[in-house]
């Protein structure tokens, strides 16, 4: 394991963000996550995005938020797309395969993501 990132959301506060700047959700998350429509799985991909930045040890700002992508598998289960600048970033570091697990309930959304 090269990194380990770990965020928790508050899914009331998050909501209230969304419905304050109706243009956020666009601004965080690609097309296909806006799709998932309810707070507390937007919030959870959100944890994700943040949590990535922490498996790569970096802070805000050092990729743009539609670099890490969470997409669902066949199976149900949660992938990362990881491109742009994450993936240069993950590319520098050695890191070629992602692990992440995300819950949420209807108060709060965690992640944890490894970066192998």
């Amino acid at each position: 394991m090269i990194g380990l990132g770990v965020d928790a959301v508050d899914v009331d506060r998050f909501e209230r963000v969304l419905a304050r700047s109706p243009r956020m959700a666009e601004r965080l998350f690609t097309e296909d996550e806006r799709r998932v429509a309810a707070a507390s799985r937007l919030a959870a991909r959100f944890a994700v995005k943040e949590a990535v930045m922490k498996a790569l040890g970096v802070g805000l700002g050092a990729f743009g938020w539609h670099d890490v992508e969470t997409v669902r598998t066949e199976s149900g289960a949660p992938e990362l797309l990881v491109r742009g600048t994450a993936a240069t970033l993950a590319d520098g570091l050695g890191i070629t395969h992602w692990m992440v697990s995300l819950t949420h309930t209807d108060t709060t959304a965690v992640a944890v993501v490894a970066a192998l």
